[in-house]
């Protein structure tokens, strides 16, 4: 009486309570389909990190004496659909039984629940028990509210889970939040940690990829591929990020330069979403720094709210507003990505690194993401979609159930306020403010409205005059407007001829 059980490409948490013990009763399949290469233009390095930390998972579980049946890209039995592998799999496992994990991705929900429906076996779902909160932890928090926030979800988690706590419950240090003192530039000391990751060597697989008929972009490194691609890697990477890095990532968290593309930040993303590492020890291991003085308060604080706070209240809108949520457009944008978004090949000194760093490391940190990228797509009024297809695709971490909320509710603003209660969009002050990429670069960070004034500047102001009638009584944009109202009819007109002019010439920029 076998169990076939299915294990996807972002679940290979070796604690399961599905590996405590091999049993001869069940088989474990994990498989390698174009269904998932394809639904989206994937980063190279995405795709060959995931399929060399499945192929690794499987050997460890088939190590632990587990039965593992590892359908690569290339067998000539796979029919690259996930429903129809199941079906041939069943018969030839003869099983009696399915089972899966929950997916994080409501699409792959949908269809495998769907598909169990139709089984002539029995068939379930079990929780992956990755996460710090359920589905609807959120949901049901805010349920009659009309106004969602994040700090009050955060605090919940913190309550919850007992997190820089004092004695009483109260929180560690007299606040909750030190996200004010995590606003610094950085001047280039302290020292970029030491990048001390592996790398690994997949040209092999990489040319099967290839051959399989995958497309993709992006640079491949498949032989310097660095990201974890199993736990121990992963473990490996949490201390050394606890060592270098934690001590210095509050201050500058935001920062961004064009001598460093990594910073201070944990490259932990890519191993926490495909769940080599698990949300809980993260989090602890970052408290028990600070508790032993290894690292200050608010960089403690920072890091943890990113993950207890942000990362568990996205997945908990993603689920809250799925399906429907992926069409959002409040604005009704429209234009195209410009083609440097595929070669970082931009004068704009800001969006070349940014992009460049993603095309060539998969990777970019949140600042990078929104106030750089995201700020200029919404800016010039990029299709969203488009924009959330290029962030699903071109980040190793990105998976929709974190990416959508964060492209579509956080960057681009598309659903109208229900995730971010502002857009987040600035000109070019900010981006001087937070990093060094001003220095040198072909357009003037002062200017508004000659031919070497930064576009961020005269777009911005357009944004906000274009969009008036939805945005002028948003509160925290009363200082914006009142600029805006305050300024010469000439000048307003000047800044909409030149924000008109870098809108029909984007590909030029």
């Amino acid at each position: 009486m076998t169990t076939l059980r299915l294990i996807l490409g972002d679940q290979l948490d070796a604690g399961h309570g599905w590996y405590r013990a091999p049993r001869a009763d069940v088989v474990h399949v994990l498989m390698e389909i174009r269904q998932e290469t394809d639904y989206v233009l994937h980063h190279a390095q995405k795709i060959l990190a995931i399929f060399a930390a499945m192929r690794a998972f499987a050997r460890e579980l088939r190590d632990r004496g587990h039965r593992v049946h590892y359908l690569a890209i290339d067998d000539p039995r796979n029919t690259q659909s996930l429903t129809h592998n199941l079906d041939w799999l069943i018969v030839r496992h003869r099983a009696a039984r399915f089972e899966y994990q929950a997916p994080d991705e409501w699409r792959l929900d949908e269809q495998l629940r769907r598909h169990v429906e139709g089984l002539a076996i029995p068939g379930r779902m079990v929780d992956s028990g990755h996460f710090l909160s359920a589905r609807d932890t959120a949901a049901r928090l805010f349920e009659g509210r009309r106004q969602w926030l994040m700090e009050h979800f955060y605090r919940h988690q913190r309550q919850r889970h007992g997190l820089l706590l004092t004695a009483s419950g109260q929180p560690l240090g007299g606040r909750w939040n030190y996200d004010a003192e995590n606003r610094k530039a950085w001047p280039g000391q302290p020292a970029e940690p030491e990048d001390t990751r592996a790398r690994h060597d997949h040209g092999a697989l990489w040319r099967t990829i290839v051959a399989a008929g995958v497309r993709s972009f992006g640079e491949p490194a498949e032989g310097q591929l660095a990201w974890p691609l199993d736990r121990r890697e992963a473990l490996t990477q949490l201390e050394a990020f606890i060592d270098a890095g934690l001590p210095h990532f509050g201050d500058y968290q935001d920062a961004m330069s064009a001598r460093a593309w990594r910073l201070f930040h944990s490259l932990l993303s890519f191993a926490l979403n495909v769940k080599l590492l698990n949300p809980r020890e993260v989090v602890t291991r970052a408290e028990q720094a600070c508790h032993e003085g290894r690292v200050p308060l608010a960089a403690a604080e920072g890091f943890i709210r990113q993950i207890l706070g942000w990362r568990e209240y996205v997945r908990g809108v993603y689920w809250a507003r799925m399906p429907g949520y992926e069409h959002s457009n409040v604005f009704g944008h429209t234009r195209p990505l410009p083609a440097w978004f595929w070669t970082g090949e931009t004068r704009m000194r800001c969006l070349a690194h940014a992009i460049g760093q993603s095309l060539a490391q998969a990777y970019a940190h949140h600042i990078q993401r929104l106030m750089v990228i995201g700020n200029f797509a919404l800016l010039a009024g990029l299709d969203p979609m488009a924009v959330h297809r290029w962030y699903l695709g071109v980040y190793i971490d990105a998976f929709e159930w974190v990416e959508l909320p964060n492209t579509l509710g956080m960057s681009q603003y598309a659903d109208g306020g229900l995730l971010a209660t502002k857009p987040y969009v600035s000109s070019a002050a900010y981006i001087h403010r937070m990093s060094d990429y001003c220095k040198g670069c072909h357009y003037d960070r002062k200017a508004r409205t000659d031919e070497r004034a930064c576009p961020f500047n005269a777009l911005y102001w357009d944004f906000f005059a274009r969009h008036a009638d939805r945005l002028a009584g948003n509160p925290r944009l009363g200082l914006v407007y009142r600029q805006l109202g305050q300024m010469r009819a000439e000048d307003r007109r000047a800044l909409g001829i030149r924000a008109e002019q870098l809108l029909n010439s984007l590909d030029a920029l």
